[in-house]
């Protein structure tokens, strides 16, 4: 497995995709050499300086930390760094949409987390061990670290990011519906969260079905008529940012507290919950005898 680049930034920045080709290489792909970090520092753009968000020792604290703790089941990390990566990296949701974080994060700051973590297995047809390129430049709901840092935005209840941890628990599930706008309601979150709690829905198939399902009864109903949800209190995630300079560093042990918004509505979940089960008993799952 590789080792992290030589030179590993102290700063987060900027690292355009055009400029990302010349360092994802094959031998990056097949974990098999890094580069040496210099020659990538030089084509990034900085960020402001007087920011403490931007200081990358904490991440690589985190994903070293990762790497050690779940080194015998790679896959089970996801839930434990998502909400410690979104407590880490305070942001809006306008400066996690900007790809060219995510890129130097997973080029310059962490590669050979991306690599131990999305490493694939040999198989008949693809008998190379490979890292999917997409994994350090790809979309929102791909990319290494942007698509944990969406999970936990999105699945977070308020400040609780309980939520995110069953959902990250689920692989089926965040590659299913962080691509789906339904995903931003935030009861529709919750209530897909009940269903795996209580074991409604667990297998691949299962959940790919709901999702289907519940994304497209949403082009027909408004969900926000059905389980209205309360503004989001953006007073509170600007304080919760500002705070970002004087935070302590996440517990390794206990779940971070997130932005102070106000939760989901417990009837808005509840409602949603029951509707999205009786919406699964008729939902198209390959493989179930009601399927048809």
């Amino acid at each position: 497995m590789i080792t992290p680049p030589n030179h590993v930034p102290e700063r987060l920045a900027m690292l355009a995709t055009s400029a990302v080709d010349p360092f994802l290489t094959e031998e990056l792909l097949k974990g098999e050499h890094v580069h040496g970090g210099i020659d990538l520092a030089k084509v990034v753009d900085s960020l402001p300086e007087d920011d403490a968000r931007w200081s990358v020792e904490p991440i690589r604290s985190l994903v070293e930390d990762a790497m050690f703790e779940f080194r015998a089941d790679r896959t089970r990390a996801d839930a434990w760094l998502a909400p410690r990566l979104h407590a880490t990296l305070r942001l809006t949701r306008r400066e996690a949409a900007d790809k060219r974080l995510w890129n130097h994060i997973a080029l310059a700051v962490a590669p050979d987390y991306v690599v131990w973590r999305h490493l694939s297995e040999p198989t008949a047809n693809k008998p190379g061990r490979r890292v999917a390129s997409e994994r350090f430049q790809g979309p929102a709901d791909r990319q290494c670290f942007s698509r944990l840092w969406w999970a936990a935005e999105l699945f977070r209840n308020g400040a609780d990011y309980g939520p995110v941890t069953t959902a990250c628990g689920n692989q089926d599930l965040i590659h299913s519906v962080l691509r789906k706008e339904v995903i931003d309601h935030r009861p529709t979150a919750q209530a897909l969260v009940r269903l795996l709690e209580r074991g409604l829905v667990t297998t691949g198939r299962e959940v790919d079905g709901l999702s289907v399902a519940v994304n497209a009864a949403g082009a027909t109903l408004v969900y926000d008529v059905l389980a209205p949800d309360e503004p989001r209190n953006s007073a509170g995630l600007r304080r919760w940012i500002a705070e970002a300079g004087s935070a302590q560093p996440v517990s390794r042990r206990e779940l971070p507290e997130g932005p102070d918004e106000e939760p989901v509505p417990e009837e808005s979940v509840a409602a949603l919950t029951e509707y999205f089960a009786e919406m699964f008993d008729t939902a198209p799952v390959r493989g179930r005898k009601n399927a048809d």
